[in-house]
């Protein structure tokens, strides 16, 4: 059972937008499970290629950071990691090596981490891994450039309708 069942029981019931209603709810649920299915594809690499200190969320981390150097706040307002999980897997990857921090010079609170060689390698396994699923996609038949563009295109409104919620809608 989804946690959207009961939303969705209750709005088909009332009869309001009742098709609109079950696809954007259908919607909801296909971004929380491709997130989740995308942590478990990246396991499975990391089990395949013999990588096990690190979690699929540290390398999907990693691979957002790839080339910069940033702080905690920047990947929170990035719209990449929430809350306290963003510090922790910070302070875990730089205590296993996967990357450096430093105090900023402006702002002492603030620390900037940025990739070890350690860490470029993880990165580099994760983007050989999108890399491939690209080709995959494209080469099978499964999605081709117009239809990612169409899906980007979509959810990218969908995150401006729900930022724009959360900033002026109270």
């Amino acid at each position: 059972m989804s946690i959207l069942d009961p939303i969705k029981q209750e709005k088909i019931e009332t009869g309001q937008n009742h098709g609109f209603m079950v696809n954007y709810l259908e919607a909801l649920s296909l971004v929380e499970r491709l997130h989740r299915l995308l942590l478990d594809v990246i396991k499975d690499e990391f089990e395949r290629v013999g990588v096990l200190e690190i979690n699929a969320v540290q390398a999907l981390l990693l691979f957002n950071i790839g080339d910069n150097e940033v702080t905690a706040g920047e990947l929170k307002s990035r719209g990449y990691y929430q809350g306290s999980n963003v510090s922790y897997n910070l302070k875990k990857l730089v205590e296993m090596g996967f990357m450096h921090h430093q105090r900023c010079e402006i702002d002492r609170r603030s620390v900037r981490v940025k990739l070890t060689e350690k860490g470029r390698k993880i990165r580099d396994v994760v983007a050989e891994l999108f890399a491939r699923h690209a080709d995959g996609l494209q080469h099978k038949g499964v999605l081709g450039p117009d239809g990612i563009d169409d899906i980007t295109h979509s959810l990218k409104r969908m995150e401006r309708y729900w930022t724009d919620q959360i900033r002026y809608i109270y």
